[in-house]
């Protein structure tokens, strides 16, 4: 669905930061809502929705458990 969102996890990628989480978040919304940059009118309710899956995004990083070999 989203291509250009990278995986987060580790060993893939290092201690992610807040601007990878966000980053993916807003790709996300973008593609889900179809907007890139979102009228006006439509403005809060996207900004809201990036930082809900930002917040999630991190809960779910902080929360896996990722098994070595």
């Amino acid at each position: 669905m989203c291509r250009s969102i990278k995986t987060l996890r580790p060993p893939v990628t290092q201690d992610p930061t807040g601007d990878d989480i966000r980053a993916a978040a807003l790709q996300y919304v973008r593609k889900v809502s179809g907007f890139h940059t979102p009228a006006a009118h439509n403005r809060a309710v996207f900004d809201e929705a990036v930082e809900a899956v930002a917040e999630a995004t991190a809960r779910l990083l902080e929360g896996l458990v990722v098994r070595h070999g």
